[in-house]
């Protein structure tokens, strides 16, 4: 029994000085957040917000630098919604928070009919409410709770769905530019943080809105990576690291590379008609056939 108990606290251990390695990682490779910023936590109340809400606070004590907390999370007024857990958990915690209280539940159920994925719209409501938030108290970074998986899973969708090779940055500037986005679990994979969040025993709060919609196109996605990564382990990492890795000369988008305007360099040796004709290279196309 104290060997078994042993064995798993040292698991967890490793387990979350992985977790912690990887953020810091990220963090640093991204220079996501400086010293004098004010970082919000968006917390929604699932494994992925609470961990990173976690996470940063164990570095805040640690890192070099000094860095402002607050966790805040949009009521969304889902009905059945445990409005208490939130504020009681963060409390115990003595960290600064808050709670936008906005309906964007009855805007969401008005606009998408029965049956429909309601994640687009939700996510879009509930951004602009955290962007004006962010913006009305200076809050200098917004941190999202997307993890590594989550990055692959959006570059798939784009690429089946939306026609793009696009996925979520580390690190964002948004559109208007008054906001800089961070995702500190860029790193981190999905069942890591599934086995810390139980091992911490998170307050989870499931999403009664969207969560519970089945056959969307991102849990068809998830299910094809899952299986790829069950039959050559790694492959996952390696998808994720292509992300960082992009040769826009060897894609097709002219955008992003002038292919249309690439021209040779080379110079025909001096008294030679032809210096890229070798007839013993090419037989076949000799000047005699």
């Amino acid at each position: 029994m104290l060997n078994s108990l042993a064995k798993e606290t040292r698991e967890f251990n490793k387990l979350k000085k992985r977790l912690r390695r990887h953020v810091g990682q990220a963090i640093a490779d991204y220079n996501m957040i400086q010293d004098g910023d004010k970082v919000m936590v968006c917390l929604s109340g699932g494994k992925d917000s609470y961990t990173l809400l976690d996470i940063l606070m164990n570095l805040q004590k640690h890192a070099p630098i000094d860095f402002e907390i607050i966790a805040v999370n949009l009521d969304q007024k889902q009905p059945g919604f445990p409005e208490h857990i939130l504020p009681e958990y963060l409390s115990s915690l003595g960290i600064p928070f808050h709670i936008i209280e906005k309906d964007t539940y009855s805007i969401v159920k008005e606009v998408v009919p029965e049956g429909k994925t309601t994640c687009g719209i939700c996510s879009r409501l509930r951004r602009g409410s955290l962007y004006g938030y962010a913006r009305q108290n200076g809050i200098t970074k917004i941190a999202l709770g997307h993890h590594r998986d989550d990055i692959i899973e959006t570059a798939f969708l784009n690429m089946f769905y939306g026609s793009k090779i696009k996925a979520m940055p580390p690190k964002l500037l948004s559109d208007d530019k008054t906001n800089i986005l961070i995702r500190p679990l860029a790193y981190c994979r999905e069942s890591d943080i599934i086995r810390y969040a139980d091992a911490q025993q998170f307050p989870i709060i499931p999403c009664n809105l969207c969560g519970s919609q089945e056959n969307m196109q991102r849990q068809v996605i998830k299910e094809m990576l899952q299986g790829w990564e069950k039959q050559h382990p790694g492959r996952l990492e390696n998808i994720f690291r292509s992300l960082q890795n992009i040769s826009p000369s060897q894609l097709a988008d002219n955008a992003l590379f002038n292919f249309k305007d690439l021209e040779q360099h080379r110079k025909a040796p001096s008294g030679e008609e032809d210096a890229n004709y070798d007839d013993k290279q090419f037989p076949s196309l000799s000047r005699e056939s």
